[in-house]
């Protein structure tokens, strides 16, 4: 059985402010037996893509980095794997929204970087974000096989379904979620988690800021697509869940969707992708034939 640990939390428009949260909460997880910890998306600032602002760039740190670091003694110490969300700054021009996977010996295992990049009013990501450039890669860590989708990622299956054939078996999704959202952000990860047999730990912020009120409701689903526990309330918590990772194999052998695949039908997606690029178009507004017509 493996520990985890979704820490919600609102943060402050002082990073140090919040990483001292962070560090309050981690240690509370910590004494909870917690041996994974996974914090929202962006958790050391307010939601700063609420607005395009020039400045808000200063926030953007690099990895390693300050957090990194701090994060990294922290898990070397307990003993723990840390997921977290933060601001990327990867080069000059170079921005991502990124979640760092510390293992727990203190090493950085590795980054991910949000692939689906959104741009709605109170969510202009775009402005900050570039699309992320490193796939979807699998960090293999002291707890077990643990990849990334950040809030917008998981709308899009294709991602679960590469992470689960590359053999993750926890999904940690940061996300900064707020309004009346959490059925359909709840339905969306479960058909992920069934369709791939995968754990997910959903970890959202909360609080109210400018223009948002994140809800929290944080929660773990199983490879079946049910929720293990009822979701977290909307306040700082340490939400934590006891989950047998035995029950990724034992649920991919009971509904065996991965021997039934036909990858050899699937090749329509490609030749899509393809033809939309030869006409310079993105590939959802094409719906012609093979040849462009």
């Amino acid at each position: 059985m493996v520990k985890v640990a979704a820490i919600q939390m609102a943060s402050s428009e002082d990073i140090e402010a919040s990483m001292t949260k962070m560090m309050e909460l981690a240690d509370l997880a910590v004494e909870r037996g917690a041996e994974l910890l996974a914090f929202p998306e962006l958790c050391t600032t307010r939601w700063f893509p609420n607005r395009m602002r020039q400045g808000n760039f200063e926030l953007a740190e690099s990895a390693p980095g300050p957090g990194t670091d701090r994060l990294g003694q922290f898990a070397a110490s307990k003993g723990v794997v840390i997921v977290y969300p933060f601001f990327e700054k990867a080069g000059k021009g170079e921005y991502y929204n990124s979640a760092a996977v510390i293992d727990a010996d203190g090493r950085l295992a590795g980054v991910y970087r949000k692939v689906h990049v959104p741009n709605v009013m109170g969510w202009h990501e775009r402005f900050y974000f570039l699309p992320g450039n490193k796939g979807f890669p699998v960090f293999e860590t002291r707890v077990g096989a643990i990849a990334v989708q950040i809030s917008w990622d998981v709308f899009f299956p294709e991602g679960p379904r590469i992470l689960a054939l590359k053999g993750a078996e926890i999904i940690v999704v940061p996300t900064s979620n707020a309004h009346a959202s959490q059925d359909r952000w709840e339905k969306m990860i479960a058909g992920n988690a069934l369709a791939n047999g995968v754990f997910f730990l959903r970890v959202n912020r909360v609080g109210r800021e400018e223009k948002q009120a994140f809800y929290g409701k944080s929660f773990c689903m199983d490879p079946h697509g049910e929720l293990v526990h009822r979701p977290a309330g909307s306040r700082d918590s340490v939400h934590i869940t006891a989950i047998d990772l035995d029950e990724v194999s034992r649920t991919r052998e009971e509904w065996a969707f991965f021997r039934d695949r036909r990858e050899s039908q699937y090749g329509e997606l490609g030749e899509r992708l393809a033809v939309a690029d030869k006409l310079g178009l993105p590939a959802g507004l094409y719906s012609g034939g093979k040849d462009g017509s």
